[in-house]
This record gives C-alpha cells, structure tokens and sequence, in this order.
C-alpha cells in the first residue's frame, strides 16, 4: 500500500526489542513520553513501531529527531498507517477507543517481527524494559502471549460482576501491556465457539467481533479476554507490577508485587495524567514529560517526584510513594553506576 513502511528488520549487530505503540487523535504528547520513559531506563536497543493517523506522521517524525543523538542512537522507528486486514475498517477504527483494535492485527502486519512489547499510549516505563523482554524466556511450550490480570480481587472486579461475554479465569486480562510471540501467534490454530476446529488468529477477528458485538464493553480488550478464555493454555500471566493501575491504590493498596517490587510499568488509564483525580499519577506523568534529556537522572527526575508526592498525600495512592519510587531508584543507581565505571574504565592509567 501507497506510504506503508516494511516492518523493520532485526540488527544484524544488536537484536532489538520491539515495541508497538498505537495512536490516534490527541494521543502524539502521551505516546512521545511513553517511548522517552522507554529509551530513559532501557539497556537494549529498541525498535519502535509507531501505528498512527496519516496527520499523526510528521509530528511523530520531527520530535523523535529533536532528541539528543546520546538518546537516538538507541533505538530505531517504524511509523505505519491505520490498517485492517478483515472486516469492516470503519468498525474496527471505532472500536471502544480511535484505532485500539489496531493491536489486533499486529501479528499480521509485522510479518518479520519474532516478538513484540505492545503498550497503550497511557503507559510509562519505570524500569528497563529489558526487564519485561526476559518474561519471554518464561513462556512454555503453548505459550504465546502474556498480560496481567484485570483485577485482584474477583468480587470487585468489572468482568467477574459486569462481563455478558467468556472472559479469561476469575477476572480478565488487561490489554494495556501485552507481551507477544508473533510467531507462535502466526502458527496456531485457536479453539473458538465459531467452529469445531481451530482458526488462524486472523480468520478469527471479525466473526468472533461479529458473534459478540453486542456483548462487549471494552472492544478490542473483551476480544483477547474471549480468545484466551477458549485458550488459556495460550496465556503467561504476569503480575499486576507490570501493569500498574489507579484500581491498584485508589480503593487502597491491593498489589502485593508492587509493594514488594515496586511498579515496574505504569498504566494511567481512565485519563488520570490529564485530570486531578489521581495526582501521584499525574505527577509522574508531568517529571518525565519535562525531564531534559541530558540532565542528571537524581536531580532532575527523582527529587522532583519526590516533591511533588509531597502534595499527593491526601489520596490512597499518594500515601504509598515508595510503591512508585522503588524501581525508578533502583534503576538509576544501575545507570549511574555503569556510567562511573565506563568512566573510570576509559580514564585509568597503568
């Protein structure tokens, strides 16, 4: 198709880590902080597919080369059209959020990408990903996608009390960071209450929307919750740190993970970075965005956060600062360190 870019390739000198992003509508500001979260605390190079709106394009294009060449050399990006495979285009853009469903049809369209890190735009990274890459390792034999669940607690959950559609085990899933083995995606042949035999994963997408169109809330998240309640032993699910919510803190603290660990990924859905409801994650939102690129990671990063929790101290998830700051500390140290000894490496005499 007319300005479709090919998938980009694996390095020959370096294997990236490929992370797919989609974005539409006001979504350019979230996506660009979301990926500068990414290349801040990664070690690994990184490989950027960008699903955007044609308009979306050149903006995506001209701030990703206004950043520091000590930042751009490490990673590479691919920025690709809205496009769907099957179906209805129009229905599928509509779907729940603008171009949401796009993530569905990711194994399709990155025919020469082994495996991928999806993430909403709402999303920040607080340790490397390379962390989260290594959960690839962990997937068995039937393995071939992982997310984290959708609640803790099965009595308050939204699927165990609302859901009119299969959903996988006693909550769902959340969709917002999926890891995925495209190629175990591309090989399967899925259960499905279509037919007696199994389906590709895109001969099913549209006739399991068309059967239970009617039922979902979520769009294309209620999709992946059906697919996997057919085929659970097709899910790793990771815990709920990799994940992290305003339904982690806001009713009270109930993700055992990140109390113990720290958040590792922060997802800011229900708009929480660009209103006053949950303002721990806004401020995160808000340090990382204006964080200078070549500044010192302590004193431009991390003790402004440490301020600004200072304000939040008044709600639930303001109350348990640690939960947020624990890897974001960690990680830096490892920045820091490593650098103290590349210097001292390059600078010492015999």
């Amino acid at each position: 198709k007319v300005g479709e870019q090919k998938p980009l390739k694996e390095p020959s000198s370096l294997q990236c880590m490929h992370l797919a992003v989609v974005a539409c509508g006001d979504r350019l500001e979230e996506t660009l902080i979301m990926l500068k979260s990414a290349v801040l605390f990664s070690n690994r190079r990184l490989c950027f597919h960008i699903f955007a709106e044609d308009s979306l394009k050149p903006e995506f294009e001209k701030k990703l080369k206004e950043w520091p060449s000590s930042y751009t050399k490490k990673f590479e990006s691919s920025i690709y059209p809205i496009t769907f495979s099957v179906g209805n285009a129009q229905e599928w853009k509509k779907l729940f959020k603008p171009c949401a469903a796009q993530r569905l049809f990711l194994p399709v369209i990155l025919k020469d990408v082994d495996s991928l890190l999806y993430v909403d735009t709402d999303v920040l990274f607080l340790r490397p990903i390379d962390d989260i890459w290594h959960l690839l390792r962990e997937f068995n034999s039937t393995q071939l996608a992982a997310m984290a669940p959708e609640h803790e607690i099965p009595k308050i959950g939204w699927y165990s009390r609302f859901a009119r559609h299969p959903y996988y085990g006693t909550t769902g899933v959340n969709s917002g960071v999926m890891l995925m083995n495209l190629t175990r995606i591309r090989s399967t042949h899925f259960k499905n209450s279509l037919i007696p035999g199994g389906l590709t994963w895109e001969e099913m997408l549209y006739p399991l929307y068309q059967k239970y169109k009617n039922y979902i809330t979520w769009g294309d998240q209620d999709l992946l919750n059906i697919i996997f309640y057919f085929n659970p032993e097709c899910l790793y699910v990771f815990p709920c740190q990799w994940n992290y919510r305003p339904d982690h803190c806001m009713y009270g603290s109930n993700c055992r993970g990140a109390e113990e660990e720290g958040v590792s990924i922060l997802h800011g859905n229900r708009g929480v970075y660009h209103d006053d409801k949950q303002p721990t994650f806004k401020a995160l939102y808000e340090v990382i965005r204006d964080f200078p690129f070549e500044d010192n990671l302590f004193q431009s990063l991390y003790y402004p956060l440490q301020s600004k929790f200072l304000d939040t101290v008044h709600t639930l998830c303001g109350r348990i600062p640690q939960v947020f700051l624990k890897q974001i500390e960690k990680t830096m140290k490892k920045v820091y360190e490593n650098r103290v000894i590349v210097y001292l490496g390059a600078n010492h005499r015999y």
